[in-house]
Formats: structure tokens, C-alpha cells, sequence
């Protein structure tokens, strides 16, 4: 259980000094830590836990410590909120466990002199946490959902401006929703029943789902990299927004296809898997160790028709020809994918003022990659306008050789918001889904 903890809080570290997402510094902490998978479990229940509590667990130990959390060590700071977390809001371990295994970590991790500080603390709480009031809902709207949602009082008060409230809520309170795990079934290899046959034989159930085709939900994902359904490239894990999206391009069979911002290549395998392998479908991505990842997949998956290749989709050099269909998944705020990702509220609005006109930059020079009669959907991974029907209005209005796409939507999907018929934006709390955006247009 130590260990468990010790691996938590390294992680917990290293996403605050930003080296990375959340998943990929998990990831790489675990790999090191020759964790059993009991202590797995626990160390990324605790990490995701903190992340996604954040704000909530420092009102808390602000209510309850002397000391004002300006004063703390990073250190101290994020084993307190691991304390907190445990005692609030993790119920399998005891109080007094969390306790006393917090200070036994406060000593490993060299701080010594501040073990009797956190021991302090969190008996406090453990005294006084049926006490905890959070700030009066009609008084203090704001802040009330900032510190109940622990979401920074900035993007809730975006998403009100961008949504409206009512809407707003429900994203919030969506984001305690644990995501579901989708996968994409790799129908060049397999049927969908099959594919549930065999993951059922290996103690992983699955789903058939309305929407889209091929796609399944896993029941028990947690042994899903390690099957041999994955090594034997009989699927690749996929959120349904972005099987979705990769659905709508419409891909046929000994087409010509461009995914220009594709790592780590996800939507690429749908397309090149709907088109039965099929035709050519090339990837490419900005950075070769990138690259090199969506060949390796494609590899696994056994499919021919992708091929990859370095390219910076908003400076481009070399000539590559056109296309019958281009996919322009910009890189974005990426605000549809906070469950997920929870430490992306921290950072928001980092960067967003400058991202749509990247955004609009990358689309226009990717059109150029279409070939008459040809289709270019735009997609994005966030919930925010500016990004989203945003650019897509403004390529609409100042490229006059592309006409608006009505989407073709499955019967179970229906529009959160108002928007256009060539646009679609998915959201959580609506669609089960990330939050995402897609819009289409064909050249005239």
C-alpha cells in the first residue's frame, strides 16, 4: 500500500510541474514501480481522484490548517490533498489508515519536520468532517459550484457564457461520471459478436452498442491491452465521438484519404478498416516519435492501406497530391475530454485565445488537399465555440469553393445545442460520449 501511495504522489508531482497528461505520467510512473495490480488500482484511484478533486480538497485544508497553502511544500501540499481525498471521498480505506500512511509517506519523502504538521491536520478533519460547510449556493453561485465541482470559477463561468447555465450544470455535473472505455472493432479481421466471444473468454465482457458501427463498451477494461484479442489486432481502444467522426467521412473502398493531424491514430484505423483496408489512407503528424506510433498500430491491426509520415498540417512542405476525403482533427483546448484529462480545468484559459486562428489556419491549408467534389470534415475535441462552429463559420464564409455538408446522423443522436445541419456537437452528460465537435463540407 506504500508503494501505491509513493507512486501516486510522484505522479501527482510531475503533472503539477507539467511535464505531461495526466495518463502518460501515470503511465510512466506505474511502468517503473513494479506495482502488484491491487496496488495499481489503488495508486491511479488516488492519483485520478486529487486531480479531479482538486480545488474541493484545498477548500477543505484550508478550512482546517493554520498554515495558508502558499507556505507548503509541493510535497506536503499534495500528500495532504492524498490525506484529504481518503477521508472524504474514498471509502474503501479506513480513516485511521489514511492517516497514518499519509504521515509514514510525509517521512519517506524527506519531510521530516512537517510529518507532525500533516498528522495534525488531517486528525483535525477526522474530528470535524461531518462539520465541513461548503459556501451558501444562492449567496455564492460561483464559487459554490467552483469548490463543490472543483472546477476553476473561469470555466464555469465560460461554459454559462457560451451554453447558458442549465447546460452548464450538466457538464459539471457530468464530470464525476466515470468514462466509459469504448473500443473499435477491426472488422477487416472480425464480427462483432466474435470479438465479444472472445473477449468474454478472457474475463473482458463487451457491449454491442446503437451507435456507430463496429463500436463496442468494454465491461472490464482493466486487462484489455494485455489480451490477446489486442495483441492479434482484433480492435483499438476509441472514444464514440471519434469512431463517430471517422464514420462520417464516409470513407468507400480504393479511396484516396488524408487524416492531417492524426497521432495517435485512432481515427485513421476506423478509416482505413470502413474502407476494408482498401484504397490508401495516408497519416501524418508533426513529430516522427508520433508518426512512428500510428505505423505500429496500423502494424498490429494489419492494415496495409495506412501510411504515415512527418508533416506540420499548418506549415507544410512538399507536395503530396489530393484527396477524396481529408480529416482536419486540429489540436485543441481539449475541454471535451476533462474526465478523462482532469487536470486540463487547471490549465484553462491557457493558450485558447490564440488556438482558433491555428485552428483556422491548418483547416484552410488542408483544403487545399481536397479534391473537387471532395469532403473535409473539421473536428475538435472541446467544448468551446470559438473553436468550434467558430472557425468553422469563418472557413465557411471565406472559402466560397466549399459548400456546407449536411451530417448524416444515427437516428439516436440528437443536437445538444443549435447549430447548423452540416455541424454536430457531442456532449458527455448528452451522448454519453467525449465532448466533440465534427462539421463537414464538400468542394464544389
Amino acid at each position: 500500500m506504500a508503494g501505491a501511495r509513493a507512486a501516486a504522489l510522484e505522479a501527482l508531482l510531475r503533472v503539477d510541474g507539467e511535464e505531461g497528461y495526466s495518463n502518460i505520467v501515470l503511465d510512466s510512473v506505474l511502468k517503473k514501480s513494479s506495482l502488484s495490480p491491487k496496488d495499481s488500482s489503488l495508486a491511479t484511484a488516488i492519483f485520478y481522484g486529487v486531480l479531479e478533486r482538486r480545488i474541493t480538497l484545498d477548500y477543505i485544508i484550508g478550512l482546517l490548517s493554520k498554515r495558508p497553502a502558499g507556505k507548503i511544500s509541493p510535497t506536503v501540499r499534495e500528500i495532504l490533498r492524498m490525506g484529504t481525498y481518503q477521508l472524504f471521498f474514498f471509502k474503501k480505506i479506513p480513516p485511521s489508515a489514511a492517516v497514518d500512511e499519509s504521515v509514514k509517506l510525509t517521512k519517506k519523502s524527506g519531510e521530516f519536520r512537517a510529518s507532525g504538521f500533516v498528522n495534525a491536520v488531517l486528525r483535525n478533519m477526522l474530528r470535524k468532517r461531518e462539520k465541513i460547510c461548503f459556501p451558501d449556493a444562492e449567496k455564492e453561485p460561483l464559487r459554490y459550484r467552483s469548490i463543490y465541482y472543483s472546477v476553476p470559477e473561469k470555466l464555469i463561468k465560460f461554459w454559462q457564457e457560451c451554453y447558458g447555465n442549465k447546460c452548464a450544470d450538466s457538464i459539471l455535473h457530468g464530470m464525476f461520471a466515470k468514462p466509459d472505455i469504448f473500443i473499435r472493432v477491426n472488422n477487416t479481421r472480425i464480427s462483432e459478436q466474435q470479438l465479444i466471444k472472445r473477449l468474454g473468454d478472457e474475463g473482458i465482457g463487451a457491449d454491442m452498442l446503437p451507435w456507430p458501427e463496429h463500436a463496442l463498451r468494454v465491461k472490464n477494461p482493466n486487462m484489455l491491452y494485455r489480451s490477446a484479442c489486442y495483441g492479434e489486432g482484433l480492435f483499438h481502444v476509441q472514444d464514440i465521438s471519434s469512431q463517430l467522426c471517422s464514420c462520417i467521412i464516409g470513407a468507400k473502398a480504393g479511396e484516396r484519404v488524408f487524416d492531417v493531424c492524426a497521432a495517435p491514430g485512432g481515427k485513421t484505423f476506423t478509416i482505413a478498416e470502413q474502407m476494408e483496408n482498401k484504397g490508401e489512407v495516408l497519416s501524418f503528424d508533426i513529430h516522427p516519435a508520433r508518426a512512428e506510433m500510428i505505423s505500429k498500430g496500423a502494424l498490429r491491426l494489419g492494415l496495409s492501406a495506412v501510411h504515415a509520415g512527418v508533416r506540420d498540417a499548418a506549415d507544410p512542405k512538399g507536395e503530396i497530391g489530393q484527396a477524396d476525403r481529408v480529416l482536419c482533427d486540429v489540436p485543441c483546448s481539449g475541454l471535451g475530454v476533462i474526465r478523462r484529462k482532469p487536470e486540463i480545468r487547471y490549465k484553462f484559459p491557457i493558450a485558447i485565445d490564440s488556438l482558433p486562428d491555428l485552428q483556422y489556419r491548418i483547416l484552410c491549408r488542408s483544403s487545399e488537399l481536397v479534391r473537387k467534389n471532395g469532403i473535409i470534415i473539421y473536428s475538435t475535441c472541446t467544448l468551446n465555440p470559438d473553436e468550434n462552429s467558430g472557425v468553422a463559420e469563418r472557413f465557411s464564409k471565406n472559402n466560397m469553393e466549399f459548400e456546407p455538408l449536411p451530417l448524416l446522423l444515427p437516428r439516436e443522436i440528437s443536437h445538444a445545442v443549435k447549430e447548423p445541419e452540416n455541424q454536430l456537437t457531442l456532449m458527455p452528460q448528452e451522448h454519453g460520449s467525449d465532448g466533440f465537435f465534427i462539421s463537414a463540407f464538400r468542394r464544389r
